[in-house]
């Protein structure tokens, strides 16, 4: 339970700091290469330099294999969303995009036999139906472009669930090196698309991306240690009514932001989705 307390943690500094560096970033993409940079040192430090060079090994294979699907995933869950919300509006990209945490819940109970106890499963509801009435409002406008909210929806699910995929295919220790495939491959493809676009990395990318980076990294890393000891369909509902119950009160408490009346209903239904999901 440690290892997801920390998790909700880390991944809540990486929207707060995300927060704060919107008027300050002008290149987006500048600062999440220098994220995945700084993510895939963080990793190698974490590494076995004896396993990392060990070419025969299968585990490692597994790791490289599905760390590089991973870190695909997170760039393109990435892209979807800047290609969703001039398209669908921010809210129904945002909805979709939570809503994402499905697929992983999905993908343990049909293929690893995790079945929620009852109330582990209204839990599970009331957390789903607290993330739509968090973000909705009746002049959200309708979809424009579905087939992007669901690609988007299962470009982040997928990615949420390659870490229990490595979990039950993958060798622990291990580990480091999965998370260093994902962020050097995410780095890779976005180096690529600087590239493309003749982009630079300026002071303010660099620093932002360096501060959102630490969090971003520990994330991953506190989520695998999270699912070693917690079935998946607790740990990744939990994880994500977490983060956003956190980053919420962050903005009432950090940024002075109002929440409405609908938002503080979803917050209560977040608090008893939580206790239920624990029980």
């Amino acid at each position: 339970m440690l290892s997801l307390c920390l998790g909700i943690l880390s991944s809540s500094l990486v929207s707060i700091i995300m927060r704060l560096s919107g008027s300050r970033v002008k290149n987006n993409l500048g600062m999440l290469t220098m994220n995945y940079i700084v993510c895939s040192v963080l990793a190698a430090l974490f590494c076995d330099v004896q396993q990392t060079l060990t070419f025969h090994n299968p585990g490692l294979t597994t790791a490289l294999s599905l760390g590089g699907v991973n870190g695909v995933l997170y760039l393109a869950g990435f892209i979807l969303m800047q290609i969703n919300i001039p398209r669908n509006g921010v809210v129904l990209s945002s909805i979709f995009q939570k809503l994402g945490l499905l697929v992983p819940i999905v993908i343990s109970v049909c293929f690893y036999r995790e079945l929620p106890s009852f109330l582990q499963g209204t839990g599970f509801l009331l957390a789903v139906a607290a993330i739509i009435l968090m973000n909705y409002r009746k002049d959200g406008g309708n979809a424009d472009f579905k087939l992007g909210l669901l690609c988007m929806l299962l470009a982040c699910g997928m990615a949420e669930a390659m870490s229990k995929v490595f979990k039950e295919a993958g060798i622990p220790q291990l580990e480091p090196q999965f998370l260093l495939f994902t962020f050097a491959s995410a780095m890779v493809l976005c180096f690529l698309c600087m590239i493309a676009k003749h982009q630079r990395i300026g002071l303010a990318e660099l620093l932002f991306g360096t501060m959102i980076a630490i969090p971003n990294f520990f994330s991953s890393k506190f989520l695998l240690g999270a699912l070693e000891t917690i079935p998946a369909v607790i740990v990744f509902p939990v994880f994500s009514v977490g983060t956003i119950l956190v980053v919420t009160m962050t903005g009432v408490l950090l940024f002075r932001e109002r929440i409405t009346k609908q938002q503080w209903i979803a917050i209560s239904m977040i608090l008893v989705a939580l206790v239920l999901l624990n029980i």
